[in-house]
C-alpha cells in the first residue's frame, strides 16, 4: 500500500504540473485582451486628433471659398453703375466676411481643443507603452515558468514506470481503473468512514483494513481505502518529500 500511495502522490504532482501547464497559457489569453483594450483605447486618441485635424482643414477651404467670392465681387465692384447694384455687391461681400470671421474663431477653438487633444494622446502614448512593457515582462515570466514545468513534468513522468513496477499487478490494475473516475483513488479510513466520499463503511470491512490483512475498496465510491497508522512513518515522509 505505501507504494501505491507513492505512486498516487506522483500521479498528483503530475496532474498539478498539467494543470498549471493549462492556466499559464490562458493567463496570456487575458494580457492578449488587454493588449487589444490598450490599442483600442490609443485609437480612439489618435482619432479625436485626426477628426480635429480633419474639421480645422475643412474650415479653412471653406474661408478659402469665401475668400475667393470676396475677390470675385470686389473685381465686378469697379464695373458696377447702378447704386442699388453697388449696395447689393458690398452686401454680400460684408456677409463673407462675417462667414469667415465665425470660422476663424471656430478655428481657433479647434486649435485649443487640438492642444488638448495631443498633449491628451502623448500621455496616453506613455501609458500604453508602460502597460505594453510590463505586460511583455508577465508574459515572458509566464513562458519561463511554463517551460520549468513541462520540464519538471517530463521527469515526473520518467520516474513513474519504475515506481509503478513496485506496486503489484492486480492492485496497480484496481488504481488505474478507479483514477479514471475517481480521484482521488486511494483514500484513508476516517472513523469507519470512507475518507473519499465520507460515506460510513462497513464494520467487517472496517476490522479487515485495520488490521492490514486485505485491501478493500469503499461500497460506495469504490475508492481503495487503508489505515494511515498502518504506513510506517519513515515511508510517509518519503512521500511527502517525493511531492
Amino acid at each position: 500500500m505505501q507504494n501505491l500511495l507513492q505512486l498516487q502522490k506522483l500521479d498528483t504532482n503530475i496532474a498539478e504540473h498539467k494543470a498549471r501547464e493549462q492556466e499559464l497559457p490562458r493567463q496570456k489569453d487575458r494580457f492578449d485582451i488587454q493588449k487589444k483594450r490598450l490599442a483600442e483605447e490609443l485609437k480612439i486618441s489618435e482619432e479625436r486628433c485626426v477628426t480635429i485635424q480633419l474639421q480645422q482643414r475643412e474650415i479653412g477651404r471653406e474661408i478659402e471659398q469665401r475668400q475667393a467670392q470676396i475677390e470675385k465681387y470686389e473685381g465686378h465692384l469697379a464695373g458696377v453703375k447702378k447704386n442699388e447694384e453697388y449696395k447689393a455687391v458690398l452686401h454680400e461681400i460684408e456677409l463673407f466676411k462675417k462667414q469667415i470671421g465665425v470660422r476663424e474663431e471656430r478655428i481657433i477653438a479647434l486649435m485649443l481643443e487640438f492642444d488638448d487633444a495631443d498633449a491628451s494622446l502623448q500621455a496616453d502614448r506613455e501609458r500604453i507603452q508602460k502597460e505594453l512593457d510590463k505586460i511583455e515582462k508577465e508574459c515572458e515570466t509566464i513562458d519561463t515558468e511554463l517551460h520549468e514545468y513541462i520540464e519538471e513534468r517530463k521527469v515526473l513522468e520518467q520516474s513513474r514506470p519504475p515506481m509503478a513496477a513496485k506496486v503489484s499487478g492486480e492492485l496497480l490494475s484496481r488504481y488505474e481503473r478507479i483514477r479514471k473516475v475517481r480521484k482521488p483513488a486511494v483514500v484513508p479510513l476516517l472513523d469507519e468512514s470512507c475518507g473519499g466520499c465520507f460515506m460510513a463503511v462497513r464494520p467487517q470491512i472496517v476490522n479487515e483494513i485495520l488490521a492490514d490483512s486485505k485491501i478493500h475498496a469503499c461500497q460506495h465510491c469504490g475508492r481503495l481505502l487503508y489505515e494511515p497508522s498502518n504506513i510506517p512513518e519513515p515511508d510517509v515522509v518519503e512521500i511527502v518529500e517525493g511531492k
